[in-house]
């Protein structure tokens, strides 16, 4: 399209069918047709970092913000969303299901959502550095967190890496890897220390 003239580039139905072609098409259509919703619609469905330079009215827009979602595997999304739509539980639940990484970019209130905090930890214990200090501090959230990845045992609070039942199953996850954040009490603990042996 870079060779197209003016009036293909806006031209709504030409630049659509580029793009299904190839997604360079994109950068060449009409600053119009650039903030046209079904337009972003389908430029997104190729390359989700179409996003980054949409109109703000379009990074708001839930529907193209989801679609975007289906293609990224980096949590990248929700950097380009709006602050509305990072505070948007079903926006945010898929993409912590994409990537839990995506956790970071979450409102403050959803980084401290239980039910958004377990969905993500189950899949990848890492996300819990991203969670509120109250979450790091629930057993609960903290012991899935150290099924999957027994080394996010380093973002628990203080009083949880001190917890026994907490520190074996990273352990067992991790071995030694996990028990260098645990409580210097727990550190010499008898049965922990053979757990973390055995894994080693």
């Amino acid at each position: 399209m870079k060779n197209v003239s003016k009036k293909f580039r806006a031209d709504k139905e030409v630049v659509l069918e580029a793009i299904k072609q190839h997604i360079d098409a994109f950068e060449y259509a009409s600053e119009e047709l650039q903030a046209d919703k079904e337009v972003v619609l389908e430029a997104v469905k190729q390359d989700y970092h179409i996003l980054k330079n949409a109109s703000e009215e379009l990074k708001a827009d839930k529907e193209v913000v989801l679609e975007a979602l289906k293609k990224d595997r980096y949590g990248e999304v929700l950097t380009y969303a709006s602050e509305e739509l990072r505070a948007d539980k079903e926006v945010v639940l898929k993409a912590i299901k994409q990537n839990g990484d995506a956790l970071k970019y979450a409102s403050e209130e959803l980084k401290a959502d239980k039910e958004v905090v377990l969905e993500v930890v189950k899949k990848d214990g890492y996300a819990l550095e991203y969670a509120s200090e109250e979450l790091k501090a629930d057993k609960e959230v903290v012991l899935e967190a150290v099924k999957n990845k027994g080394y996010a045992l380093k973002y628990a609070s203080e009083e949880l890496r001190a917890d026994k039942e907490v520190v074996l199953e990273a352990v067992k996850q991790a071995g030694w890897w996990a028990l260098q954040y645990a409580s210097k009490e727990l550190k010499s603990d008898e049965e922990v220390r053979k757990v973390a042996n055995f894994k080693k």
